[in-house]
């Protein structure tokens, strides 16, 4: 009954002359209260909710099991309504506050990104693209150490488009000691070294294809392998004794490109001498004929060749009997 009458607006006084006239009436409406504040107490009725909606769902659960959440509310002008019922809301930020919240260089990299040479690295592949400068040397050397340091075991894919120490016209643009000096770290590698020419391979560059790793040693169709005789720099305005120290260096960086060549050919000293006396071009069949390498790639070929029948084959329908082996 205490609870009906806080309900009720209490400010006035009723005068005692019509206090017996209405008594009847007031009991009736005490009652009437009393009745409507016990049924919003056990239950408020609730309008269709959207199950997929988690603030009208917190709601509704609320509303359900304590009412005098949502009827007993402080009047807060600082907050939405009904959003301090979650434990901690979290207010999505205004565009302007997104807009202020983002620089201009907030998705640059932090780093600028690798380099192409890197990339490859990072596949195990060594591209020479260039004549054989100092430069170009320092670079291939360096790799082919740090793929060897990085795993002993793994191959190494030396793809070659040099025209070795000269260039395209002949004029000389490095010393022969460049091409030695990436042939003895290739040799000096633990690693199977996998070769493959793509464009040209001449004088130095030649020689480098042919060390590859025997079986591992490739060249595309249309490629063209050189070999010819080292060329001794230009001269200019030194002594006679000058040139002769100069052209006899030069003959022995020939006969040392001989030996080398004849030893990863399969050739005779004599063979390759011969053929050197003069420019000697190959394509990649006269390349296969002559040792430098051992197969040609291209597009293909292995389903050609696995489709091919064997020997033993050719010989049973062509009638051929075997002897037993004893």
């Amino acid at each position: 009954m205490a609870t009906c009458l806080r309900a009720l607006p209490m400010n006035y006084s009723i005068p005692s002359s019509i206090h017996n006239s209405h008594s009847v009436k007031n009991r009736n409406l005490r009652i009437n209260c009393c009745s409507i504040g016990a049924r919003n107490s056990a239950k408020i009725p609730m309008p269709p909710l959207n199950p997929k909606d988690p603030f009208l769902s917190r709601l509704a659960s609320v509303a359900a099991n304590s009412p005098e959440t949502l009827l007993e509310r402080p009047v807060s002008s600082e907050s939405p309504p009904y959003l301090d019922i979650f434990d901690s809301p979290q207010l999505m930020a205004t565009p302007a506050q997104v807009e202020r919240s983002v620089s201009y260089n907030e998705h640059r990299p932090k780093k600028p990104p690798p380099d192409l040479p890197s990339l490859l690295l990072h596949g195990r592949i060594v591209y020479i693209g260039m004549p054989l400068v100092p430069a170009v040397t320092e670079l291939i050397v360096a790799e082919l150490m740090y793929l060897q340091w990085t795993d002993p075991k793994e191959p190494i894919y030396l793809y070659i488009n040099s025209t070795g120490t000269t260039r395209d016209d002949g004029e000389t643009v490095g010393m022969e000691t460049e091409g030695f000096a990436i042939y003895d770290s290739m040799m000096q590698l633990k690693n199977e070294i996998h070769t493959v020419a793509v464009g040209a391979a001449i004088g130095q560059a030649c020689l480098l294809l042919a060390a590859g790793t025997p079986g591992k040693r490739f060249m595309m169709p249309h490629s063209k392998a050189m070999i010819q005789q080292p060329k001794v720099p230009s001269s200019g305005l030194i002594s006679a004794s000058d040139v002769l120290i100069r052209a006899q260096e030069a003959v022995t960086n020939r006969n040392t490109l001989v030996e080398l060549l004849a030893k990863h050919t399969g050739n005779s000293v004599e063979t390759v001498a011969n053929v050197m006396k003069r420019p000697y071009y190959m394509d990649a069949t006269r390349a296969k004929e002559f040792g430098v390498i051992d197969k040609v790639l291209w597009r293909g070929q292995e389903k050609i060749m696995s489709e091919v029948i064997p020997p033993e084959e050719w010989d049973r329908l062509a009638g051929i009997k075997i002897p037993d082996p004893f």
